[in-house]
């Protein structure tokens, strides 16, 4: 299992399992990670997964798709290390991988 950290808005830290092939959204959506609220299950069809890579990680998770960023047009905040979670696939080597949830989903 990789361990995920989300951290909430408030500064609160959540370490949760993720079996690799899964997504980072389902990880936090199957461990009820406040912030994640997912409504379209994952078909990078809306933003309401969007999370922010910690700075350490970006170079390892790696840019979004042009379809991904199509859809964070439409997310609250959208910052340069912006990611939807139903995007990034779960592997060995984001073991450890540190997300930021927004203030809120668009």
């Amino acid at each position: 299992m990789t361990k995920l950290q989300f951290v909430d808005f408030g500064g609160t830290a959540r370490m949760v399992d993720a079996p690799a092939g899964s997504t980072v959204m389902e990880a936090a959506i199957k461990n009820a990670v406040p912030g994640i609220e997912a409504e379209c299950g994952g078909a990078c069809a809306c933003a309401t997964c969007h999370v922010y890579i910690d700075d350490a990680w970006q170079a390892v998770v790696g840019p979004p798709t042009s379809m991904e960023e199509d859809m964070l047009d439409f997310a609250y905040d959208v910052r340069p290390n912006s990611r939807l979670s139903c995007q990034i696939k779960v592997t060995d080597q984001l073991d450890g991988l540190i997300v930021h949830t927004p203030e809120r989903q668009a």
